[in-house]
């Protein structure tokens, strides 16, 4: 039994902290931002694509060496500088604050971990193996990358439409989950345009 609970996190606007500007804290920082964060990150040094990304104005960079109050709003911290003491004590600035926190290749020092995810528009699709093997949880999303193809954004957005049209029409409850489903049916069944 995982010990994890399956969410989709909606942080748009927030405040989330990146200790680490190395290419894991790149790669966590643009995650972060792609949706809709407020993105801080704090490492003395830091990749040219952070230092690019802190130009632009897309996240806020502390190129310090990382301090307990940096925690302070934090909604989600994630500590990537692979620095077992730096990362210990954002784990536990970040816990003492009640904000999430990852340590990245240390599940058990976790709150969560980040599934390896596919995305086609608005469908994601998370592949964990709670922490037992990243690398099997990507290669398995790579796998389904074969199998659910960019065609599948558009028929989101279709389908959603279609969705919302049908449930409009709907009188009850019942009838709007009915609507609901039935387009689904009919989309994969290929009728839906």
């Amino acid at each position: 039994m995982s010990a994890y609970f399956p969410a989709f996190l909606d942080l748009r606007g927030r405040r989330c902290l990146v200790v680490g500007g190395g290419e894991i804290g790149e790669r966590k920082a643009r995650a972060l931002r792609e949706c809709g964060a407020r993105v801080v990150v704090v490492s003395p040094a830091v990749t040219p694509g952070l230092a690019a990304l802190a130009a632009a104005g897309a996240v806020e960079l502390r190129p310090r060496r990382f301090r307990k109050a940096d925690t302070r709003g934090a909604t989600l911290v994630i500590a990537a500088t692979g620095d077992a003491v730096v990362d210990g004590a954002a784990q536990a600035a970040a816990r003492r604050r009640r904000a999430l926190v990852n340590v990245v290749d240390r599940p058990a020092q976790c709150d969560f971990i980040l599934p390896s995810v596919l995305r086609r528009g608005a469908l994601q699709i998370a592949v964990s193996t709670g922490g037992e093997s990243p690398a099997l949880a990507r290669e398995i999303r790579k796998r389904l990358e074969r199998l659910v193809g960019p065609e599948y954004a558009g028929l989101v957005a279709r389908v959603g439409a279609a969705r919302r049209r049908a449930r409009a029409a709907a009188p009850t409850a019942a009838a709007r989950l009915a609507a609901g489903e039935r387009v689904v049916r009919l989309a994969l069944a290929g009728r839906a345009g």
